[in-house]
């Protein structure tokens, strides 16, 4: 005889609303409303809200993740705009926080969002990043990259990290909870960290920036998609436990390549059950440990250097107008750059194929070793090396370069000339 006496489930903690917004998503077959409530009751913390970060909130709040922390100390600019879609003309200058706060609420107001206006520090990591069960690394250094990494294996926190640049982006989670693995022991039962893949950290003027060798916005998008997946996937219990570092390009066939990640190293001194560790997260000076801060580029091309060295974008300008001989340029930059913008009459030799040669550059047709030479690229960093270079080679006569590059003669010569 079956028993058809009603049975008592605990009521739904979701909305009638919530049933309609969610729908395509809970009829998946392992997601079901167990997922949708797994969502609802997690909580994010995204750090970095640019162009991996805000895909990555975008996707996580359309999901439905209950709680949502944003941590981002820099403002909305123009030339954000390319990648971080969260963020829109009408609020430029306004901290990235905010600005994806609000974007956020609009989405989905039942999402509650924390933004952080102020940078992430080592003194402040643990207390910001403790109150979240998972973590998302959605920044552009190294030092945020290591201390992202230390903080989440001492709060025993997945930390899905992502990278773009130019065509091709990664994704990778450290310290993910391993499912194949029947050891008892905590430690032992979660994947590598990043120090474990990344034990010493390149010299700073070799990790380049967006800002130097540029990024397609789709590929961030790409990528902080791919982050906002694997956190779902997490959260919901979808993920398979196997740590892998997934490789991206936009110009590849096929686009996508795996590796399997091999187990952490027992020595590693963050999450390694052997040797030493690494100091208390807040008396760690990180910038230092990766060999000092980003160089400031703007900065290096600025410094003013020997009247015999470097000229002015003004004195440029003059030399220009009123030599008898005019004065030749060389641009320095990549040709896709020389065809972006470039001083009419200019040549091109970008600093690679100088460094290669430079007994010869400079001398086009019909120069003279002697002829006046000015050297440009765009900040005035790179210049200043193929000035160097030639003159160790011998040449002779007038070879300066400009300070503060294209961007200066911008500035202080020709406004219409584009600033990228």
């Amino acid at each position: 005889m079956f028993d058809t006496s009603p049975s008592v489930e605990p009521a739904p903690q979701l909305s009638l609303e919530d049933y309609r917004r969610y729908g395509r998503q809970m009829i998946l077959d392992g997601f079901g409303l167990e997922g949708q409530l797994k969502l609802h009751q997690a909580s994010v913390v995204i750090v970095g809200a640019g162009g991996l970060g805000c895909p990555a909130l975008q996707y996580l709040a359309a999901a439905g993740v209950g709680t949502i922390g944003v941590i981002d100390h820099d403002v909305v600019e123009m030339s954000n705009l390319q990648r971080q879609v969260l963020h829109t003309e009408a609020r430029v200058g306004i901290p990235k926080a905010l600005s994806a706060a609000e974007a956020i609420r609009q989405l989905n107001s039942h999402v509650k969002v924390n933004p952080v206006t102020i940078a992430l520090t080592a003194e402040n990591a643990l207390e910001l990043l403790a109150p979240y069960d998972l973590i998302l690394d959605c920044t552009d250094n190294l030092p945020t990259r290591y201390l992202l990494s230390d903080t989440a294996v001492q709060l025993g926190k997945p930390l899905v990290s992502g990278a773009a640049q130019q065509f091709e982006g990664q994704l990778c989670t450290y310290n993910l909870p391993l499912k194949d693995d029947c050891e008892k022991n905590e430690e032992a039962r979660r994947g590598p960290c990043f120090r474990c893949l990344f034990p010493k950290p390149p010299a700073p003027e070799l990790a380049g920036s967006c800002e130097e060798l540029g990024v397609l916005g789709a590929v961030t998008g790409v990528v902080g998609n791919l982050q906002a997946l694997e956190a779902i996937k997490i959260l919901t219990g979808l993920h398979d436990g196997k740590p892998s570092l997934l490789m991206f390009s936009a110009l590849g066939m096929p686009p996508f390549r795996s590796v399997k990640l091999r187990a952490k190293r027992a020595t590693c001194p963050a999450c390694g059950i052997e040797g030493a560790k690494v100091g208390k997260i807040e008396e760690t000076d990180y910038v230092a440990f990766c060999g000092g801060g980003r160089p400031d580029w703007v900065a290096k091309g600025l410094v003013e250097g020997t009247r015999d060295s470097r000229i002015r974008a003004k004195e440029l300008k003059s030399a220009l107008d009123h030599a008898e001989r005019r004065p030749r340029i060389l641009d320095v930059r990549s040709r896709t750059e020389f065809g972006i913008c470039h001083i009419p009459g200019s040549m091109n030799v970008p600093i690679k194929e100088l460094l290669a040669n430079p007994s010869s550059a400079g001398l086009g047709a019909g120069s003279a070793d002697g002829d006046e030479l000015y050297v440009v690229c765009r900040l005035g960093n790179d210049s200043q090396v193929a000035v160097d270079a030639m003159r160790s080679a011998g040449k002779t006569g007038v070879v300066k370069d400009l300070v503060g590059g294209l961007q200066a003669w911008a500035r202080e010569v020709d406004k219409s000339f584009p600033i990228y």
